[in-house]
């Protein structure tokens, strides 16, 4: 069964998120931890959360994926970037726990003319203080599009932080679709040669969700930005190929497409009717 949802806005509170990815055939969704280019975050609703936990329960849904503001850089070259990254993901996680069982995703960081090495070992170091032993959320890092000083361009960067984190156990993997095309992985021409080099390098039990999202730029363009499905250089076959490839089915596949509800309403019918039989 395909497991599919999109981006949606936490603003409403986290049972009316649950109740909006039902209107449109999803049974998973991602949301923003607190604002995406901020640090504002709402008091906690544990009431709204256990309400949301209930529903997915109760209707099925697979992990959901929530996501980090793109304002933290563990390895920033600024100690209060880093700093404040640090304090505000610990707060996201604990507040999590009210929804346990599910993924927090993040952009590992950009090192800013330090060095992939020392952005590495920041990052690490940064998780090793944000990480406890009992917590009930998955972390993941997510595969990046290589623009910039970005950490994550590669399987082997990726395999490096999990590697220097001391909870790595507590950590995966969030493989975007347009990233590693950008990043100069062939998803579309050799599916199976990539997710082939991503077992050997990181391990596919690492594996645990999926951005689902076309690329308005040239394989191995280095620039991430996000398409509609099947209006970007991916295209639509190279997504039937995606979500039927045996080493993702049953993973949690999120739509970043840049769309509004009915849009993703329309392309998570589209994906749906591309799955084949298992």
């Amino acid at each position: 069964m395909l497991h599919i949802g999109c981006h949606l806005s936490s603003s409403a509170g986290y049972l009316a998120m649950g109740k909006t990815a039902l209107t449109i055939e999803a049974d998973t969704f991602a949301f923003f931890t607190r604002n995406p280019r901020g640090g504002n975050v709402k008091p906690m609703n544990t009431e709204d959360a256990a309400a949301l936990t209930e529903l997915l329960r109760e209707r099925n849904f697979a992990p959901l994926v929530a996501h980090a503001p793109y304002t933290y850089n563990l390895c920033s070259d600024k100690e209060a970037n880093r700093d404040f990254a640090r304090r505000a993901f610990r707060e996201d996680l604990e507040r999590l726990e009210y929804l346990p069982g599910n993924y927090c995703n993040f952009h590992p960081g950009c090192h800013m003319k330090q060095g992939s090495e020392n952005g590495i070992r920041m990052i690490a170091e940064a998780l090793d203080e944000i990480l406890w032993e009992d917590m009930k959320t998955t972390v993941l890092l997510e595969t990046m599009a290589g623009k910039g000083t970005e950490i994550g361009r590669s399987f082997e960067e990726i395999r490096a932080i999990l590697d220097r984190t001391a909870l790595g156990e507590k950590m995966g993997v969030c493989l975007d679709t347009c990233h590693v095309y950008d990043a100069g992985y062939d998803i579309v021409g050799e599916p199976d040669a990539v997710i082939e080099e991503f077992d050997r390098i990181i391990g596919l039990d690492r594996l645990k969700a999926i951005h689902i999202n076309d690329s308005k730029n040239p394989f191995a363009s280095h620039k991430d930005r996000h398409e509609k499905i099947g209006l970007g250089s991916i295209g639509t076959e190279g997504f039937e190929r995606i979500i039927n490839h045996p080493a993702l089915r049953g993973l949690p596949f999120i739509l970043e497409t840049p769309n509004e509800l009915d849009g993703y309403a329309a392309e998570i019918k589209l994906l749906r009717e591309m799955q084949q039989a298992d």
